[in-house]
């Protein structure tokens, strides 16, 4: 499903909520400057896999 902004998938979802309070603060900080382009959990998921793909 799709939501307007990062905010109203957050107050939506649940899992969505809990997967990014799990991210580290640089990915959340990355992910709130988009917040129109982050609208559904597959788009927040695949925009932090991408922020974290060079990490560990």
């Amino acid at each position: 499903m799709k939501y307007p902004d990062l905010e109203a998938l957050l107050r939506s979802e649940p899992e969505a909520r809990q997967y990014y309070d799990q991210l580290p603060q640089y990915v959340r900080d990355q992910i709130s400057t988009r917040v129109t382009g982050v609208n559904s959990f597959e788009s927040l998921k695949d925009y932090a896999e991408n922020l974290t793909r060079g990490d560990g």
